[in-house]
């Protein structure tokens, strides 16, 4: 039997679901104010058809947590920061629809430089 091809996702988008309990010393990408983000963004990728071609993903911690909430779009390593349901509606708009990241969203440089090469 021949399998079917299927194309692979144009984007993948990381949401980080890192939820420290209360007095931890770092903060959380999902508190009460936020915790209901993941499911905003699904949503709106299903409202616009774009379920399958994007493919949105609940992950741990990301490791931006004083940034957070956080959401990682690959391709591109473009970190966006500080979420809300306004920011996740014009990333998904302008980036993933458009094709132009949101630049006043993505993370400072400071906080995400470039990847490390591993290659030796």
């Amino acid at each position: 039997m021949e399998m079917p091809v299927i194309p692979q996702p144009t984007f993948y988008m990381f949401k980080c679901e890192q939820s420290a309990p209360p007095g931890m010393p770092k903060p959380s990408c999902v508190t009460e104010e936020s915790k209901d983000l993941f499911n905003h963004m699904a949503q709106k990728l299903m409202e616009n058809g774009l379920m399958g071609p994007v493919q949105p993903i609940r992950t741990s911690c990301l490791g931006r947590c004083q940034m957070g909430p956080v959401l990682l779009v690959e391709p591109g390593h473009t970190m966006y920061c500080n979420l809300s349901k306004e920011k996740i509606d014009r990333i998904i708009q302008e980036h993933i629809i458009g094709g132009n990241p949101v630049q006043e969203f993505i993370i400072p440089e400071q906080f995400w430089g470039e990847p490390i090469n591993l290659a030796k």
